[in-house]
């Protein structure tokens, strides 16, 4: 099992990201992909959740409006964009199989400065 992202990205405030965690090793649509993050000095936010074989999403209240998880059935790949960024999104990125997550991405740092 395998789950492979993107490298990190630096961006301005109001910017958008999208991340990417390609996964290998197991039946992509067979499995929730969770998105969680750690800001510097906090611990971990869950940040949501999709479903492959439909694509039905679920936001972390916090999140809902400035994140989306898409995914890509034809290289079993997911995706998190991040909208309006801010420095408080400043952190790293993973994502993770299953909920609770048993395999995880590698993570992305995500830097948001002006």
């Amino acid at each position: 099992v395998q789950l492979v992202q993107s490298g990190a990205e630096l961006r301005i405030p109001g910017a958008s990201v999208k991340v990417s965690c390609r996964t290998s090793g197991f039946n992509f649509t067979a499995y929730y992909i969770d998105w969680v993050r750690q800001t510097p000095g906090q611990g971990l936010e869950w940040l949501g959740r999709i479903d492959p074989e439909d694509g039905v999403t679920k936001y972390a209240e916090k999140f809902e409006g400035r994140v989306t998880f898409t995914v890509d059935l034809s290289t079993n790949t997911a995706y998190v964009e991040l909208i309006s960024l801010r420095s408080e999104d400043t952190a790293v990125y993973w994502c993770a199989r299953g909920t609770p997550p048993d395999y995880w991405g590698q993570g992305t740092q995500i830097t948001v400065s002006s």
